[in-house]
């Protein structure tokens, strides 16, 4: 296999260098060996690595969840059953998001309909139930981080 410099990762992988520079320094890809003249040359497999650093991102998966799962495939101790179980825990968290989002369009609904649209900006009713909007909003958000911190503490973090 030939090595690839950072342009050709990045065209094949489509991304930046500049994404494919962050991925390193976050362990996501590892810093691959260079050139006297100081080029990096990525193996091919990077190019896999970075597809499926780009995916699991479309599905919702933070940087350090990805972390994670790419340490996954190098654990001869994990099983399938945990990766189904990190899944799970992923959909679980898109359906609190979704209902979180639902709760704010009908509250933001609300405040548009009681607005008038005319007068004074001291009088918009949007502007004076803010407060209320928020409080209604960000308690289901506080439990969604709540639950994803302590759902990250039954497995040990390492390197992939």
């Amino acid at each position: 296999m030939k090595p690839l410099s950072i342009g050709n990762v990045a065209r094949l992988a489509g991304v930046g260098i500049e994404t494919i520079r962050f991925y390193e320094r976050e362990g996501l890809i590892a810093e691959p060996p260079r050139k006297e003249s100081g080029y990096r040359q990525y193996p091919e497999a990077t190019v896999s690595r970075i597809r499926f650093i780009k995916r699991a991102k479309t599905l919702g998966f933070s940087l350090q969840e990805i972390k994670d799962l790419l340490f996954l495939r190098i654990d001869p101790g994990t099983t399938c059953d945990y990766v189904l179980r990190r899944a799970e825990t992923k959909l679980r968290d898109i359906e609190e998001k979704i209902q979180t989002l639902q709760r704010m369009k009908k509250a933001l609904s609300a405040l548009a309909a009681a607005c008038p649209g005319q007068g004074p900006v001291s009088d918009c009713p949007m502007l004076e139930a803010s407060d209320n909007f928020y409080v209604t909003v960000d308690k289901p958000a506080r439990r969604v981080a709540q639950k994803r911190k302590n759902s990250l503490r039954g497995r040990p973090r390492k390197t992939p």
